[in-house]
Parts: structure tokens; C-alpha cells; sequence
């Protein structure tokens, strides 16, 4: 028998990997092309040219030992180096490879992290709408997630709760920004005032506060919006990067922990990410990305396939009558539901539309849909969205 912590979990398993599985049966009845699939932020423009040469230039000159091998649980040492370097030179900070823990991917670090610092039933705070495994992620290590509502229509965080939601066992709060699922960028105005809250807090807890930052989406960004680096704001700050977004990899699980020299316990901090990377099983990040990465640092993906879908989703639905705050970053675009969500989605499903309800991002009332597919996709649900639109907007005005 399994044990009872996964039932639970298996009973809330991923919505969205549901709709992805429900889209391929679709697929298989109507033909993918007449199924329009905005479940899973699954990158639809492909790696750049460089990224593959890179592979290819590890595979073939570099010893096997090296290649194969096991290293420092931190990652390679070069790699780090070269990645600390690459922040430096973006954001004027002065990291260095003993700052990096190179991570299976942002999940993998973020479930490092709080490993490293969580003990049984401390509190980590998440802000709504937040991408619903952090609920997991906290669980896995033991911890208990405490959640901030949502704050819309702007859904930059709502301080004042945040605050209040703050308690003598809270660990860590946890944000991402750009944002999964509202596309919303967090303000270095919100940053600033988040780290004096924090700074109080921690000293009337006598005991740190970690603001874990969550951020595959940073290169993500449109409109010329700046994505500020949090650890300019508040010291004890722990970043999580991944390269599956900004360089399409999400099947190669890379990325890695920012962990700055300010942070409290930083030694012992990251000796317990190097335990942690041993004791949930990933041992050090996979040896081929690692090397790879390093020759790809400042190369992305052509984020501005996702701009004009952006551009064309959002300018269509908001005509139809949809209400959402236009994303400045991620592929993703909030709706608000005109009617009852889990209504609004078997509607939208019945139209061959596969969305996501917001309740799987703690914010009910609420539809995520990833425009990280194609052009023509979009062009071609456009028909399906204006008859939703007359189901549902029109019919309840």
C-alpha cells in the first residue's frame, strides 16, 4: 500500500497535466490541429542554434571521466564561476562560484532549499495565484504553506496581508515574478517594501526570513519591462533559476540556487543545499547540461514569438468582452470567468479549448492559458474563443 501523504497527493494531482492528457484524447477523436491546447507552458520555440552545437562540442571534447563523472554536489566548479560571472555582469552584483549551487532545474531548487532550511511545521508563505506544486514542494519537506490571497486586478502582492500572514514559525516566503499564471512582473517599488516587512519581521522573530525567489520566466519580459534581482533588496535572499524556459529545455532539468555571501548562516547554508542535493536523490545536476550551459550563457530563445502571441490573444479576448490584466512577462495570460470556473472550463472544453482553472493557482474564479504554442493555433482558436465569449460574457451582462 502507498502511503497515506501520496493518496493525498495523487488526489490532487496536477490539473494541468490533466487537461494535457485530456487534450491527446481529444486529439485523437478530432485531429490535434482542431484541439486548442493552452494547458501546459511547454516552450514551443525551439533552443537556439548554439545550444545544440554546445551539446554536440561537450560530447565530443571532453574526457569521459569528466563528462561521466561525479564532481562537487555544488556542480562543476568552472560552470559556476562562469554563471556568477554572467549575473555579475547583468545586475552588478559580486557573486562567485562558491554563490551557486547548480540545481535539477528551478523545481529541483527549490525543493533543495527548503529542505535546507525547513523544520517540521514551519511555515512558508506563498502568494496567490502561485503555481500550485509549491504547496507539494513545502509538504515534501515537511513544512506548512500559508497563503496570501490574491490581489487583483493589478495582482501585485497585497502587502498589508502579506504581513499579517507572517507568523513566529515562518521560514521562508516564497515569490515569482514574472509570473506564473498572471504574466505580471513584480514591481521594484513591491520588492522594496516587501524587504523592510521582512527585515521587521525577522528581528521581532529573532530568527531570518528567507525570501526564496522563484525565476525561470526572468528573460521572459516584454514592453522593455524591468525584472529587478531581488537580492539588491533583501539579503537573505535565496534565487531559483532554470533554463527550461529562457533556452526551451525544460526536458533537461538544469538550473541552479543563488545563495549571496549576506545570507544569514551563508556556510552552513550551503552545505545544507549540498545535503539536500545528495538526500533527495539528485546527487549534482546533470554533468552534460552543466558543461553545455556554460557555452550558452546570454544566449535565449526568441522570446519574441510569444510577444506576438501575446499581442494577438490578449487585443482578441479583451475584445470578446474577457477581462485580464495584460501580462508583461511569462506565456501566460489570466482570465477572469464570466461564469462559475469549473463551468466556464467544461464549456470552453466542450469548444475543444483546453484551459486552466484558476483554483489550481490558489485563486478560483479564474482561467490560466499558456500562449507558448503556435501562431497559427491562436489564429485558429479565435472562432472557438468568440463563441465561448457569446456562451458566457454576452449571456450575462
Amino acid at each position: 500500500m502507498i502511503s497515506d501523504r501520496m493518496k493525498d497527493m495523487i488526489g490532487s494531482s496536477s490539473a494541468i497535466r490533466a487537461m494535457f492528457e485530456e487534450g491527446k484524447r481529444l486529439a485523437s477523436i478530432y485531429g490535434k490541429e482542431n484541439v486548442y491546447d493552452f494547458s501546459l507552458g511547454n516552450p514551443s520555440v525551439p533552443a537556439p542554434s548554439k545550444v545544440k552545437d554546445a551539446f554536440i562540442d561537450v560530447i565530443n571534447n571532453t574526457n569521459d571521466i569528466t563528462l561521466h563523472g561525479y564532481m562537487n554536489n555544488s556542480g562543476f566548479e568552472s560552470v559556476r564561476e562562469s554563471i556568477a560571472k554572467s549575473i555579475n555582469d547583468k545586475f552588478g552584483t559580486a557573486f562567485s562560484c562558491k554563490n551557486i549551487v547548480m540545481t535539477v532545474g528551478a523545481a529541483g531548487g527549490l525543493n533543495v532549499i527548503l529542505r535546507a532550511i525547513l523544520n517540521p511545521d514551519d511555515e512558508v508563505v506563498l502568494i496567490a495565484p502561485f503555481f500550485g506544486e509549491y504547496l507539494n514542494y513545502v509538504a515534501n519537506s515537511f513544512g506548512k504553506s500559508v497563503i496570501v490571497p490574491p490581489n487583483p486586478p493589478s495582482f501585485q502582492p497585497d502587502l498589508s496581508a502579506l504581513e499579517k500572514a507572517i507568523g513566529k514559525k515562518t521560514k521562508a516566503v516564497i515569490i515569482n515574478t514574472p509570473n506564473n499564471p498572471t504574466g505580471v512582473v513584480y514591481s521594484e517599488d513591491t520588492l522594496k517594501k516587501l524587504a523592510k516587512i521582512l527585515e521587521k519581521k525577522s528581528k521581532e522573530n529573532n530568527q531570518a526570513i528567507y525570501l526564496i525567489s522563484d525565476e525561470p520566466y526572468r528573460e521572459l519580459a516584454y514592453d522593455s519591462v524591468e525584472v529587478p534581482y531581488v537580492t539588491k533588496y533583501y539579503a537573505n535572499t535565496v534565487v531559483g533559476y532554470s533554463y527550461s524556459k529562457s533556452l526551451s529545455l525544460p526536458g533537461e532539468r538544469i538550473g541552479y540556487l543563488v545563495i549571496p555571501d549576506e545570507a544569514e548562516d551563508f556556510e552552513n547554508l550551503v552545505s545544507a543545499c549540498n545535503v539536500a542535493t545528495r538526500i533527495l536523490g539528485f546527487v549534482n545536476a546533470p554533468s552534460l547540461q552543466q558543461l553545455a550551459i556554460e557555452k550558452c550563457l546570454g544566449e535565449t530563445s526568441d522570446i519574441s514569438v510569444y510577444d506576438k502571441n501575446r499581442e494577438l490573444l490578449y487585443t482578441k479576448l479583451t475584445e470578446y468582452g474577457f477581462e485580464c490584466t495584460k501580462p508583461q512577462g511569462a506565456f501566460y495570460l489570466f482570465v477572469k470567468c464570466p461564469i462559475d470556473e469549473k463551468e466556464f472550463v467544461e464549456k470552453a472544453k466542450e469548444l475543444r479549448l483546453l484551459l486552466v482553472g484558476g483554483k489550481s493557482f490558489a485563486c478560483e474564479g479564474y482561467v490560466r492559458l499558456a500562449y507558448c504554442v503556435s501562431y497559427k493555433t491562436i489564429q485558429d482558436s479565435l472562432a472557438q474563443f468568440k463563441k465561448l465569449a457569446e456562451e458566457t460574457v454576452c449571456k450575462n451582462k
